[in-house]
C-alpha cells in the first residue's frame, strides 16, 4: 500500500488552551479569559480546542470546562478534545457535559498520575487493557470518540484498538527533543512505523507534545495519516509574541508545508 494513500487532505490543528488558565490563575482578575483565547484561536482557523484538566485545578478549571463546551456548540465543525487519566477527574466531566447535552467530541486518555508535571508516557499492553476497555465502552455510548495516548511503539497499536479506541495519540517528546540532532532521522522513523501499524489496525492518528513552529512539518510530511495534531505550549508562548491569529495561521502554514507534494511523492 501507498502510504500517501493514507495522508488526509488537512491535518487539524487543535490548541491547548491550558497554559492560558495557568497564567490566568496566579491572580484574581479572570485574565487572560480562556474561552477568548479559544474563540480567537477558532476565527483564525484552528479546527479545535484541547483542555487537560488536572483534579487540583493548576490550570483549567470544571467552570472552564463548561463554559468552553457552550463556545464550540455555537462552532459547528470544531471539535472540542478532553484529555486526561480515566481512573481520576476526566469520566466525571464527560458524564456531567454529556448529561447536559454538551459532550466532547473527543476524549483522549492520558495515564498521568494526579501531580504529574506534564504527560510523559503512554499507555502499555495488555497491563492496562483490562481498566480501560470498561471506560471506553462508556464513552463511545456517550458518542465520544476515544483517543489513547501512545507512546511510538508499533507492537501497541492493535492492542489499542482491540480496547476499543477509535484513535491513539502518539506522544511526541522523543521526537521533539532529538530535532535538530543525527538522532532527528531514527526518531522520524519511529513514529512513521507506530502511525503505520496505527493505521493498519483501523485507528486514526493524533500526535501531540513538544510540537512547534520549528519541528512541525517534518513531522506531518514524514508520519502518514496524522489526523489531528495537539498544541499547547510552544502555541501560546509563541502567541504571547505574535497573537493568537498570526501564530494559529503560522502552525497552520506548517501543516500545509508538510502536507505539500514534493518532487519525490
Amino acid at each position: 500500500m501507498n502510504m500517501s494513500e493514507h495522508i488526509p487532505q488537512r491535518t487539524a490543528l487543535s490548541v491547548n488552551v491550558n497554559k492560558v488558565a495557568l497564567v490566568r490563575n496566579t491572580r484574581h482578575l479572570g485574565i487572560p479569559s480562556v474561552t477568548r483565547a479559544a474563540r480567537l484561536c477558532l476565527q483564525a482557523g484552528a479546527q479545535g480546542i484541547t483542555v487537560h484538566p488536572r483534579p487540583d485545578e493548576r490550570h483549567i478549571r470544571r467552570q472552564d470546562l463548561f463554559e468552553l463546551a457552550a463556545l464550540m456548540k455555537t462552532w459547528p465543525g470544531r471539535e472540542y478534545n478532553i484529555e486526561g487519566n480515566p481512573s481520576q477527574n476526566l469520566m466525571d466531566v464527560i458524564r456531567e457535559l454529556a448529561g447536559q447535552g454538551m459532550r466532547p467530541h473527543q476524549a483522549t486518555f492520558v495515564p498521568d498520575s494526579e501531580d504529574q508535571f506534564t504527560s510523559d508516557h503512554g499507555w502499555s499492553f495488555p497491563q492496562d487493557a483490562q481498566r480501560l476497555a470498561p471506560l471506553v465502552a462508556e464513552c463511545k455510548a456517550m458518542g465520544v470518540r476515544v483517543s489513547l495516548f501512545m507512546d511510538p511503539v508499533p507492537e501497541q497499536m492493535a492492542a489499542a484498538r482491540a480496547v476499543g479506541a477509535d484513535r491513539v495519540e502518539l506522544y511526541t517528546e522523543p521526537y521533539a527533543a532529538a530535532w535538530g540532532t543525527p538522532e532527528q532521522g531514527l526518531q522520524l522513523e519511529r513514529y512513521r512505523a507506530a502511525a503505520q501499524a496505527a493505521l493498519d489496525a483501523g485507528l486514526g492518528v493524533n500526535a501531540g507534545h513538544d510540537l512547534n513552529r520549528d519541528n512541525l512539518a517534518a513531522f506531518v510530511r514524514g508520519v502518514p495519516g496524522v489526523l489531528e495534531v495537539s498544541i499547547g505550549h510552544a502555541l501560546i508562548a509563541d502567541a504571547l509574541e505574535l497573537g493568537y491569529a498570526a501564530t494559529v495561521q503560522a502552525y497552520l502554514g506548517c501543516i500545509t508545508a508538510g502536507l505539500a507534494p514534493t518532487e519525490n511523492s
